[in-house]
């Protein structure tokens, strides 16, 4: 399966969606299928400042807990605070309802990966 050719990806198997002054932040389809069975997420709340590379929330499976990894840097705007209850979404619709924090970002985006990169990394590791 390809990876949706409007976002932007990390190696740590992040995403991320750039409307303007907006991101929209989530998990790869990739990243929730090796994790499977989630029992716990943790997100900021709006207001909280995120760096680019660095760790924004926590997502627990019953297999791994794993740091979630910003993309871009800014502040949350909006969590989606229906999510922890719902981490189906994550797997079912990790693009759409599965969406995690939006952040009003900084503008830069260096390092990130289009679909064909990402979908080449996914690859190359196996």
């Amino acid at each position: 399966m390809s990876s949706p050719s409007d976002l932007l990806f990390t190696d740590s198997h992040e995403w991320v969606r750039i409307e303007g002054d907006s991101a929209t932040i989530g998990i790869t389809a990739h990243a929730a299928e090796s994790l499977s069975d989630l029992v716990f997420l943790d997100l900021p709340e709006a207001g909280d400042d995120v760096t680019a590379g660095e760790g924004f929330g926590e997502i627990e499976s019953v297999k791994a807990v794993s740091d979630l990894k910003s993309p871009v840097g800014g502040e949350v705007i909006e969590a989606n605070t229906d999510l922890p209850d719902n981490l189906g979404d994550i797997n079912s619709d990790p693009y759409g309802k599965g969406w995690m924090i939006k952040v009003k970002h900084t503008g830069t985006v260096d390092g990130l990966m289009d679909a064909a990169a990402y979908d080449a990394h996914v690859a190359a590791e196996g």
